[in-house]
């Protein structure tokens, strides 16, 4: 009788903390694209033109799923030379590749590399970033076709989540009068990311 009544209860208990893990989880990225749409909305922040920002209401997210929150194992590669990262302008600033992603999605291996930007780890505010550009077979249909950023911190083991439904767009996605990274031809995702933010079109 004792082993009949324990198991449910045992179950009820890990099903609960599931849940709350998983709510947890949704909340943090809805808090997230929260704060997008609010920087975007405002005049000192938004890289949208004076035109778009005046009818501007929201980004286009891809529904949350937490398919795309993945934990991938981190490899620390030391001793790498910095370089100019390539840019939508004749801008070249200096990063690091800092370490590699090791994940899988959709049945398939990827490894992306994640760089360290000279200049903003120089700050106190940014001194632990690191910086994911990728592409993946979204881009130029659903996404915007130059590809998107996971902004990262620099983890304290040798795993690291990676949350597509935090990708974001870079800001010449918005107006051409930023200066954006180029996505590196090695940090090519071969399966759509279905997650994050879609690509911006002009209201």
């Amino acid at each position: 009788m004792i082993k009949r009544i324990f198991i449910p209860i045992l179950f009820l208990s890990c099903y609960t903390t599931s849940y709350a893990q998983h709510e947890g989880l949704i909340q943090e990225i809805e808090q997230y694209h929260k704060e997008l749409n609010e920087e975007f909305s405002n005049p000192e922040e938004s890289p949208l033109t004076d035109s778009d920002l005046k009818a501007f209401t929201s980004l286009d997210f891809f529904p949350i799923d937490l398919k795309y929150r993945v934990e991938a194992r981190f490899v620390r590669t030391l001793g790498q030379k910095p370089f100019k990262m390539a840019t939508t302008t004749t801008r070249s600033p200096i990063y690091e590749k800092y370490g590699e992603a090791h994940f899988e999605l959709d049945g398939e291996k990827f490894v992306l590399e994640i760089f360290q930007s000279h200049e903003l780890r120089e700050t106190e505010e940014y001194k632990d970033y690191l910086f994911l550009p990728f592409t993946d077979l979204t881009n130029g249909e659903e996404t915007y076709g130059g590809g998107r950023y996971l902004g990262l911190t620099i983890p304290e083991a040798d795993s690291i989540i990676l949350d597509f439904n935090k990708a974001y767009n870079p800001y010449c996605a918005y107006n051409k009068k930023y200066s954006c990274p180029i996505v590196p031809r090695q940090n090519r995702v071969r399966t759509k990311v279905l997650a994050g933010v879609k690509a911006f079109k002009a209201p």
